[in-house]
Parts: C-alpha cells; sequence; structure tokens
C-alpha cells in the first residue's frame, strides 16, 4: 500500500526536506518516507513487501531469513516497493535488527571526557563476544558525567563490520545513500517514547524469529534483551494445537498467521487463549527477569510497556501481557504525531505495530541532517 500527498512543487524544493526510512526485516521489507518543513512532520509515502514473495533458489521454508537472500534481491525488493510507492527520495535510514547487534552496558571510574573514548573500548573488549577489530562501536553516556565524583555508566552497541558492509552494499545496489545505519531499536525509540517522557518505558518488539525487550529511561537505552521466539513460533505452535485439518492448517500458516485468530468462533477463541497463555510464559519470564534487574540497580518500576510487530495485531497477545504485568499497556501507533490524511487513519493504526521501526529510522535520519 501506497500514499502520495500532494504538495506545492516549489515551496517543496526551497523549504522541505524529505528522507527515507527502511527496515529489512526477516520476513519483510518496509519503508516510510518523511516530508519536513519547518517544524511539521508528515507523511509521503510508505509501503512494503514480504520477503517470501521473491523468487530465489532456496526452498521457501518457515525459518527462512533475509541471511537466505542475496544483496541483488533484497536491492531488488527495495526498489520494486520505492516503484510502486512512487517514491524518488534516496536519503534513507537503514535499521539493523537487534539480533545482530550487541548491547552492553558497564560502569567506569571517574575520568575525564578526553579519557573516556578509550576506557569505553577497552572495557568494551571484555563484553563483547567478537574480536574489537571486527565491530563498529557506538556508545552513550547513560550515569555520571565528566570530571566528576561518581562512576560513568555507559551503554555499549557493537555492529559486525560484515553486517554494516551487506548493507551497503544492498543501498549501492537499490541505487540508495545511506545517512544513517543503526541497531533497530534506536528507531524504535524516536518513534514510540516522547521526547518529554522521563519514566521508564519498556519497548517489546515481537518479529517473525526473534522478540527483542528494551527499556528506555529519558530516552537513552538502559537494557536490550532478545531471545528466540518470534510470531513464527506462536504460529505454528498455534496452528499444531489446533483442531485443524492438514490442508487448511497449511494456509493458514502460509497466507495468514496469527491474523486468523480474530476470526475463529468463540470457542476456538477461548482455547486459543489458553494455548497462548503456555507459548507466552518462557517471554514473560524473559521480562519479568529483565524488569527484576532494573529494579534492583535503580529503584524504578517500568511505567508502560509498548508493543511493535505484527503479533499485536491480535488482542490475545496484548490482554496476556496486561494481565500478567499489570501495567499499561499500548499497540505502537508511530503515525500518532505526524500529519496525515485522515481517511487512512484507521489504515495506519492497523499497521502502525510493523511499520514502527522505519518511522523511526525515517525521522532519526531527518534529525541527522538537520544537524
Amino acid at each position: 500500500m501506497a500514499l502520495k500527498i500532494r504538495t506545492n512543487p516549489v515551496l517543496s524544493k526551497l523549504f522541505t526536506k524529505k528522507f527515507l526510512g527502511i527496515d529489512v526485516g526477516t520476513a519483510s521489507v518496509r519503508i516510510v518516507e518523511l516530508e519536513k518543513s519547518g517544524q511539521r512532520l508528515s507523511l509521503s509515502n510508505y509501503g512494503g513487501i514480504d520477503l517470501d514473495l521473491l523468487e530465489t533458489e532456496v526452498p521457501k521454508l518457515s525459518s527462512k531469513s533475509m541471511a537466505v537472500f542475496s544483496t541483488d534481491e533484497i536491492a531488488e525488493a527495495i526498489q520494486a516497493v520505492l516503484g510502486q510507492a512512487r517514491m524518488k527520495t534516496r536519503q534513507c535510514a537503514f535499521s539493523i535488527p537487534d539480533f545482530s547487534t550487541f548491547f552492553t552496558n558497564f560502569t567506569l571510574p571517574p575520568m575525564t571526557k578526553k579519557e573516556l573514548p578509550e576506557a569505553v573500548l577497552f572495557e568494551a573488549r571484555q563484553h563483547i563476544p567478537l574480536p574489537i577489530e571486527n565491530v563498529t562501536v557506538d556508545w552513550q553516556l547513560v550515569g555520571g558525567g565528566f570530571d566528576m565524583p561518581q562512576k560513568i555508566e555507559v551503554t555499549v552497541a557493537a555492529i559486525p563490520n560484515e553486517i554494516i558492509a551487506r548493507y551497503k552494499e544492498i543501498a549501492l545496489k537499490a541505487k540508495l545513500e545511506i545517512f544513517l545505519l543503526e541497531a533497530e531499536m534506536f528507531g524504535l525509540t524516536q518513534a514510540l517514547v516522547p521526547a518529554n517522557e522521563g519514566r521508564p518505558v519498556c519497548l517489546i518488539d515481537i518479529g517473525a524469529q526473534s522478540t527483542v525487550c528494551s527499556l528506555i529511561e529519558n530516552h537513552v537505552l538502559r537494557y536490550s534483551h532478545s531471545f528466540d521466539r518470534g510470531s513464527n513460533y506462536l504460529t505454528n505452535e498455534l496452528i499444531d494445537r489446533l483442531p485443524l485439518e492438514p490442508e487448511a492448517a497449511e494456509d493458514v500458516r502460509r497466507n495468514y498467521g496469527l491474523k486468523f485468530v480474530p476470526y475463529m468462533d468463540p470457542e476456538i477463541r477461548q482455547k486459543i487463549k489458553q494455548i497462548l497463555s503456555e507459548l507466552l510464559a518462557p517471554i514473560f519470564r524473559e521480562v519479568e527477569m529483565m524488569f527484576s534487574e532494573y529494579r534492583r540497580i535503580s529503584s524504578l518500576e517500568v511505567a508502560k510497556i509498548i508493543f511493535s510487530g505484527g503479533a499485536f495485531a491480535i488482542a490475545e497477545i496484548k490482554d496476556q501481557f496486561s494481565d500478567y504485568f499489570k501495567t499499561d499497556v499500548e499497540i505502537a501507533d508511530p503515525f500518532i504525531s505526524i500529519d496525515h490524511p485522515a481517511q487512512i487513519a484507521v489504515e495506519l493504526k492497523a499497521i502502525g505495530p510493523m511499520y514502527s521501526v522505519a518511522v523511526g529510522m525515517a525521522r532519526r535520519g531527518l534529525e541527522l541532517d538537520k544537524r
């Protein structure tokens, strides 16, 4: 689906700036084009494609991911979306899946601003499971300060250089200019957490292959943890436990995923609720452990959970999390603060969880360009 908003061509050329946010996930490519004029942010275009629609020599298995596809195939998918949506912008920000990124937190003794970068790299060697020369390291100061008596707390993100090279090759083949390449969690934070939100917020993104859970405090990433249970796992296990004929089960698995749940009759939906409670239990435990560790260190409680990813298209999963954690629960709505035509508001709200990363990356790109 694509959107074209009419603008004055003269004013657009003089005063507006457009930027692409591109989210290449394990199951799909999502692209959002945002336009900024002064302080006003507008949706210019958006589009996506399921990677399973690409023709490859590799059999189409449910576990197939981006790694199966060549850079030519990914570039072709991006160009197909850009062409169908008539997006002409070439400056872009790419997100990198969080399971391809190493996150770690550590504390350092008091030191000067000049001493800190070298100290961060030295300490990072002890936490990152790859040779430091094989990764690109980025870091944020999240506690303490320079030339102060207390310890300094740092969050570090490290991306393997081979992953960066792969994305650069994709952009080159898709005829795009990369202005920003970073972990998708930073895009999610930009899209879903208001700049003035000072309370601790948990972002939970259930992707096709994995789930990423992150804690954001004062718009800074404090913790991020991923585990190998995503929507494909939930879909497959759920279908296997339901009274479906093999042919019908395979049709649901391939064409509907979890979106089939709302169409089941009440009796089966009650059974689905019970099955989901069992399937989500390991995810609950992982999230609860992170909450407990954060509570121990900061003495703070998480004020809100925000969900993104296609799994939260069904109410049953949101309700399960709400009942378990007894806290405010929201479904991602990244378009809420972006101007768009009223007639597509309902559709944007429905697809918001799947486009959150792409929206956030486009916003980060515009901010970077401004600076």
